[in-house]
């Protein structure tokens, strides 16, 4: 049985309000069999650990760039902690979702900076792997990411990426896997599209981004959302098509993609590989 992994879903969003056993019942009856939880701020550690427990899901702890204006070094302070309290559980497989991000205007760069080098020592120093956001930001996330391990290799994925190719390259290099969604979907990414056929298989790890990066059936522009047609919300459910919109880019059949980008999410987020079986019986028993 093919299975999927959504390697970036944030199931804690305010948009899923009280729904969160039905959308993963949905999830599940398509063989998405583990999702990983990503922590935005301090103030949702708590509630992802919970999520994740409560869903038998993996969730990473982390302090995200677009947060950083009401961050404080108390954050990270307590960051430090929770990963040292939570050293042994299972279900926390990364440090994340942290990075840089040069799109949104007014964040400030410089702590932005400080925000994500600090946490990428703390993944260093507690031995885990990282999801990255690197929105119109990769030359600079590559640049923190060698000097903080300027011999080493990092574990971990670049969320949505949308870099060019040399970029892609070199964040392989490197040792991490590259995230691919709804994006992909839509037939003017051109660009986008082409990376996804071209780069090695065993590079790409599946994503929703969940609410958000809606694929293009769920999309509305904004003359459809003023006349009334309602914004499509992404969900986990939604991988197994995302997935086969790829599958049929790089002509191999979806159940050999699912198989790959399975293998690929275990090696950049080793943890999840002890969740596996447990998720697969369920799904093989609903």
């Amino acid at each position: 049985m093919a299975v999927f992994v959504d390697t970036h879903c944030h199931l804690d969003a305010p948009e899923f309000g009280d729904e969160m056993p039905a959308i993963r019942a949905r999830a599940a009856a398509r063989n998405v069999a583990l999702c990983v939880i990503p922590a935005v701020a301090a103030a949702n550690f708590a509630r992802v650990r919970e999520l994740a427990h409560a869903q038998d899901d993996a969730y990473a702890l982390g302090i995200h760039p677009m947060c950083t204006g009401d961050a404080t070094d108390e954050h990270l302070t307590k960051l430090e902690a929770e990963l040292a309290a939570r050293r042994d559980d299972p279900r926390l497989v990364a440090v994340g979702e942290i990075g840089l991000d040069f799109f949104v205007p007014g964040l400030d760069a410089d702590k932005q900076a400080h925000f994500f080098h600090t946490q990428l020592q703390l993944a260093r120093r507690h031995g885990l792997p990282v999801l990255i956001h690197v929105r119109r930001s990769v030359d600079q996330v590559l640049k923190h990411l060698r000097q903080v391990a300027p011999d080493g290799r990092w574990l971990g994925i670049a969320h949505a990426f949308n870099g060019s190719a040399q970029q892609a390259q070199a964040c392989i290099a490197l040792g991490l896997k590259l995230g691919f969604g709804g994006a992909l979907t839509f037939e003017r990414a051109l660009q986008l599209r082409r990376l996804a056929v071209e780069l090695p298989l065993d590079a790409i790890v599946l994503e929703t981004d969940s609410p958000d990066i809606q694929p293009q059936w769920l999309y509305r522009t904004q003359a459809q959302r003023a006349a009334g047609e309602p914004q499509g919300r992404n969900e986990p459910g939604e991988l197994p098509r995302i997935a086969e919109v790829l599958a049929g880019l790089r002509g191999i059949a979806p159940e050999a993609l699912a198989d790959a980008t399975t293998r690929n999410a275990f090696s950049a987020l080793p943890r999840l590989s002890a969740l596996m079986g447990a998720s697969v019986d369920r799904l093989r028993r609903a």
